[in-house]
C-alpha cells in the first residue's frame, strides 16, 4: 500500500505511554490508532457519529480486526493513519488501513463492521444514504452543501446549530443569542449528505461597504474539519457579490488564530461581549 492509495489521513504523535519494554509501540495500540482514525473518518464525512447512526436507525459493530506488522513506531514518532472504505457489502463495511512514518509503511490493518439493530445487534442492510456518503467521499466528492439565504428559508436549521453551540455549550443567555437582525441578515447553513445542518453563520450591514459576520457556529463533534472556513467563505462570496468591500467580525479570543489563518487582521483592543473576551477583526474583499 502507498500513501497515494488513500484520501483520508489521521495524524498523531506516539506517546510515551504507548511504548513497551522494547521501546517500540505495544502491538495492541495499533488497533487503537486505527479505531481513533475511524472516528476522525466520520468527521471527514461531516457525520456526527451518534446522531447520524440514530438517524439511520442502526449502528456499526466490529466483527473482525486484523493487524499486519512491517516495522515499528517509536516514542515521539509523528505518524499518519490512513483509512479507506474498501468494500461495502449488503450489511458489512470493510475499512483498509495503513500507518505511515513519512513515506515508510509501518503497519497494515483491516476492520470489518456490520450495520445492525442496536437493540438486538442483528444485521441490517447498510442504508443507501450511508453507502452513498462513503462512496462519494472515497470518490473525492464534497461532503457538505452550503445554502445561502434568508431567515425564512434557513432560520430553523440555523437556530438548531446556534442553540446547541451558544446556549447549551457556551451558556450564553438565549435572549442574547437571537436578535431582530436575524430577520434581515444573510444566512449560510452547511448540510451534510444526510441533510442535517452542521454549521451556520450570518452577516448584517455594519456601515456603507462593510458587513459584519457573526453567529458562526459549527457542530461540536465536527470542529477542525474546515466547516467554519467553508461557511465563512460562502458568506464572504455573497458579500462580495453584493458589492461590499470588507467583512468584519467580533472573534472570540479562542478563535483568533482560526481567523488569522484565513487572512483576517486584528483591529483595536479586546473587549467583553456576552461574558466572553472578543477582538474585532476584518478582511478586505477587494
Amino acid at each position: 500500500m502507498k500513501r497515494a492509495d488513500f484520501r483520508f489521513f489521521h495524524r498523531l504523535r506516539v506517546r510515551w505511554a504507548e511504548v513497551d519494554m522494547q521501546k517500540i509501540v505495544f502491538n495492541a495500540h495499533y488497533l487503537m490508532y486505527f479505531d481513533t482514525a475511524i472516528a476522525d473518518y466520520w468527521r471527514a464525512l461531516a457525520l456526527p457519529y451518534e446522531e447520524s447512526m440514530q438517524q439511520l436507525d442502526g449502528d456499526l459493530y466490529v466483527v473482525k480486526a486484523t493487524v499486519e506488522f512491517h516495522a515499528s513506531a517509536r516514542v515521539d514518532d509523528q505518524i499518519e493513519v490512513a483509512m479507506q472504505c474498501s468494500r461495502i457489502g449488503t450489511s458489512s463495511m470493510t475499512f483498509t488501513g495503513a500507518i505511515f512514518r513519512g513515506e515508510e509503511h509501518l503497519i497494515s490493518g483491516e476492520l470489518v463492521y456490520v450495520f445492525a439493530d442496536p437493540a438486538t445487534q442483528t444485521s441490517r442492510p447498510v442504508p443507501q444514504a450511508l453507502r452513498d456518503t462513503v462512496l462519494g467521499y472515497e470518490a473525492g466528492e464534497a461532503m457538505v452543501t452550503i445554502q445561502v439565504g434568508h431567515w425564512s428559508e434557513l432560520g430553523d436549521d440555523a437556530r438548531r446549530i446556534r442553540t446547541a453551540v451558544f446556549v447549551e455549550e457556551q451558556r450564553i443567555p438565549k435572549d442574547l443569542e437571537s436578535d431582530a437582525a436575524d430577520l434581515t441578515a444573510v444566512h449560510a447553513v452547511a448540510y451534510n449528505r444526510l441533510g442535517r445542518p452542521v454549521a451556520t453563520g450570518r452577516f448584517v450591514p455594519h456601515e456603507p461597504g462593510v458587513v459584519k459576520v457573526g453567529r458562526l457556529a459549527v457542530h461540536r463533534v465536527l470542529r477542525g474539519g474546515h466547516l467554519g472556513r467553508q461557511v465563512l467563505q460562502a458568506l464572504s462570496d455573497a458579500a462580495r457579490d453584493a458589492g461590499e468591500r470588507e467583512v468584519m467580525l467580533h472573534a472570540q479570543r479562542s478563535a483568533v488564530g482560526f481567523y488569522e489563518r484565513l487572512g483576517y487582521l486584528a483591529r483595536g483592543a479586546s473587549f467583553e461581549e456576552a461574558g466572553i473576551e472578543h477582538l474585532e477583526m476584518f478582511k478586505p474583499l477587494t
